[in-house]
C-alpha cells in the first residue's frame, strides 16, 4: 500500500526541518496543518521565562502551567516544571521547591538537568533550616532539616564531584555538619550535668565517629576527658587530653593541659576546680 501524498508531505517536513519549523501540507479532503508544536513550546517558554526574570512571580506560574498543559511531549514541559520549582525558590517557599524539584528528579532521572535539580534541593533544604533571633540557640532545635540537609549534600558531592556548584556545596556540608556536632555536643553536656555519664560520652562519641573532620573534634575530646573524669577514669581522660595537646593544639589544648595540671594537684593531695560545662540550660530537644 502506496502512503498518501500528505503522509509523505509530513515525512518531508519532518526530515528536513525536524519538526522545529513550521511546514505546511494538505490531506486528501483539503485540510491544512501546520509542524509547530516545537516552536509554538519555546515560544511559549520564552514567554514565560521573561515573566520570571522580571520577577512576575504569578504569571510567570500560569505561563509555565499552561505551556505543561500544551506542549506536554515536549522537552519544554519538562523544564516548565524545573521553573516552577526556581519560582518557589526564589520566593522563599522551600518546603514546596523542595518536593518540585524531588519530583522532578524522580520523573526525568536522565534528564541532564537533574544534577542542577539535586543541587537546589540541597541549597532549599540549606536555606530552610531556621536561624533566626526570634528562636532558640540552633544547637537546642529539632535537627530533622539539617540531618536531611547534610544526607543530600554529601549525596551530592559524591555523585558530582566535578559539579560547578562544588564549591558552594562543600561550604554548605561544612555548615551543616558543625551544626549536628555542636548540637550532639549541646546535649551531651547536658546529661553531664545530669550525672547521665553514659549518655553524654554516647553522644560525644557518635558525634566524632559520624561527623569525622568536623572541626569540633578537640572540643569533643575535651567534653569527653571531663566526661570521663567524672565517670572515676582517669588513665582514659589523661589520655583524651594529652591527645588533644598532641594532635591539635590551640584553645582547647589549653583547657586540656588545665584538667591535667588539676589532676596532678589533685593526686598531690589537692582538690582540682570544678570544671565548667557550659551555661546551664533547660533540656534539649534529642
Amino acid at each position: 500500500m502506496r502512503p498518501s501524498a500528505a503522509v509523505l508531505a509530513l515525512a518531508g517536513c519532518l526530515a528536513a526541518l525536524g519538526g522545529l519549523v513550521g511546514c505546511d501540507f494538505e490531506f486528501n479532503d483539503g485540510r491544512t496543518a501546520t509542524l509547530t508544536y516545537t516552536e509554538d513550546a519555546h515560544a511559549a517558554y520564552n514567554e514565560a521565562m521573561a515573566a520570571f526574570d522580571a520577577k512576575d512571580w504569578e504569571d510567570a506560574r500560569a505561563l509555565f502551567t499552561e505551556l505543561k498543559r500544551r506542549f506536554a511531549y515536549s522537552r519544554y514541559a519538562r523544564l516548565a516544571d524545573l521553573r516552577i520549582a526556581d519560582l518557589d525558590f526564589e520566593q522563599g517557599k522551600y518546603p514546596e521547591a523542595i518536593s518540585e524539584y524531588r519530583a522532578f528528579i524522580q520523573e526525568h532521572r536522565t534528564d541532564p538537568n537533574v544534577e542542577y535539580a539535586k543541587y537546589r534541593m540541597a541549597k532549599a533544604l540549606y536555606l530552610d533550616i531556621d536561624d533566626t533571633v526570634f528562636l532558640p540557640p540552633a544547637e537546642e532545635r529539632d535537627q530533622a532539616t539539617t540531618i536531611e540537609a547534610h544526607k543530600e549534600i554529601r549525596t551530592f558531592l559524591r555523585q558530582f564531584p566535578r559539579s560547578r556548584y562544588r564549591e558552594d556545596a562543600a561550604y554548605m556540608l561544612e555548615v551543616v555538619t558543625g551544626r549536628l556536632v555542636r548540637h550532639e555536643l549541646y546535649v551531651a553536656r547536658y546529661y553531664l550535668k545530669e550525672d547521665a555519664f553514659d549518655a553524654a560520652l554516647a553522644r560525644i562519641d557518635y558525634a566524632l565517629r559520624t561527623f569525622p573532620g568536623s572541626g569540633l573534634d578537640p572540643e569533643a575530646l575535651v567534653l569527653k576527658g571531663e566526661t570521663l573524669l567524672k565517670m572515676k577514669k582517669p588513665a582514659e581522660a589523661r589520655a583524651v587530653f594529652e591527645s588533644v595537646i598532641r594532635d591539635w593544639g590551640g584553645p582547647f589544648a589549653v583547657a586540656a593541659r588545665r584538667f591535667l595540671d588539676e589532676m596532678g594537684a589533685a593526686g598531690k593531695g589537692r582538690a582540682p576546680a570544678k570544671a565548667a560545662s557550659g551555661p546551664a540550660r533547660s533540656g534539649p530537644r534529642l
